[in-house]
């Protein structure tokens, strides 16, 4: 069983390297959560439609998806602290191309081509860092680290859209320009771990995938429920005769939920498989209360429990995952959980928008029931 060091909590607070990781990741994260909305800005500005901006970051998503693992290997072999810098590089110079392409009026074909640097890259960055972490905090300041990170990262998902809008304010081109030197900043401060470094594909340990199947199940749920939640909320308030106003209460309760939870793991967690069971439980509660229950009363408990489970689930997760990964693999193991993660991600955007709203949530707690069950089957 893993607890956390309740008495470290000044010991992360002191920690200087994981303050400089974290400040790392939440730039290299920075990037993405303005993807969607610079995009459009961008090609609505110059093209007259939104609609360039959505095929474009279609292509990012897809690029980020396809181009994880194998990012993650490369990580691997050449070392996550080296790698990750480079692929900072790349991603900033690659959105660089794309602005200076879309202000010389460049076709829309050769603007979809120059997305796929950066989303190749940003499917890579989050097994990367991720594995830096591991050799920047202690096993005992893990679990509080990774649930710190969690709270920072609501943060960063809030504040990419507003810098976008703030910047747009100034011309639509600026939002790619910040993007590219936000993956700069990124890699002045990304640690300079030295990780392991493999040179022969015949002495790779494999994957344990099939042992980490059920926290690998874990991570699909988390994003399977959650994008059901964060992709709908203007529909979930038109249920109840609402509008935008009580869209934006929907996604504040899910929001400071997430923080609030996440806080709490931090201060008295476990990363037990019971707390994963707990956690999943939640989930699966939450998500039927979002489905069927009538009434704001039901949906904001709902969202609320949802949130709260978010941040402790995808700790214990992490954690858990890490203890199996092959140390010379850790950077493609934890690109594989990413992918996963994302996968649940576009599902449940996919069951939303396909599917009555009804089903879409209770769809994402038949993910985490299974999940649990997986769990209570399989003990890793």
């Amino acid at each position: 069983m893993t607890t956390i060091d309740h008495a470290g909590t000044s010991g992360l607070l002191r920690h200087g390297g994981y303050w400089r990781w974290s400040a790392g990741v939440q730039l290299a994260r920075l990037p993405a959560t303005m993807a969607p909305l610079a995009f459009t800005v961008l090609t609505t500005a110059t093209t007259g439609s939104y609609r360039l901006g959505g095929v474009m970051m279609a292509v990012f998503v897809v690029a980020e998806l396809l181009g994880a693992v194998p990012a993650g290997r490369l990580l691997d072999r050449i070392g996550a602290g080296r790698g990750i810098v480079l692929m900072l590089l790349a991603a900033a110079a690659g959105l660089t191309a794309l602005a200076t392409a879309a202000a010389a009026g460049a076709a829309p074909a050769v603007l979809l081509v120059l997305v796929v640097v950066p989303g190749v890259v940003a499917g890579g960055l989050s097994g990367g860092f991720r594995t830096l972490l591991a050799g920047t905090v202690g096993d005992a300041l893990l679990p509080r680290a990774i649930a710190v990170d969690a709270m920072l990262m609501e943060s960063v998902l809030i504040g990419g859209p507003m810098l976008v809008v703030l910047l747009n304010l100034v011309d639509s081109l600026l939002p790619l320009a910040a993007m590219a030197v936000v993956y700069l900043l990124a890699a002045t401060f990304a640690p300079r771990t030295v990780t392991v470094r493999v040179e022969q594909p015949a002495q790779r340990p494999e994957l344990p995938v099939r042992t980490a199947v059920g926290w690998l199940a874990c991570l699909f749920s988390i994003g399977h429920l959650l994008s059901t939640i964060e992709v709908a909320p203007l529909p979930l308030a038109q249920r109840l005769g609402a509008g935008e106003a009580a869209a934006a209460l929907i996604v504040a309760v899910l929001s400071g939920a997430s923080i609030g939870g996440s806080a709490l793991f931090a201060w008295r967690g476990r990363t037990t498989r019971a707390s994963a069971i707990v956690f999943l439980c939640g989930f699966v509660l939450g998500g039927v209360l979002v489905a069927v229950v009538p009434g704001w009363a039901g949906l904001l408990m709902g969202v609320a429990l949802v949130g709260a489970c978010v941040g402790p689930l995808l700790t214990v997760a992490s954690v858990r995952l890490q203890r199996l990964l092959p140390e010379g693999r850790r950077a493609e193991g934890f690109s594989v959980a990413f992918a996963v993660n994302a996968s649940g991600f576009g599902i449940g955007s996919l069951t939303v928008g396909l599917l009555p709203l009804h089903l879409a949530p209770l769809l994402g707690a038949g993910s985490a029931a299974l999940a649990c069950a997986i769990l209570v089957a399989r003990p890793s």
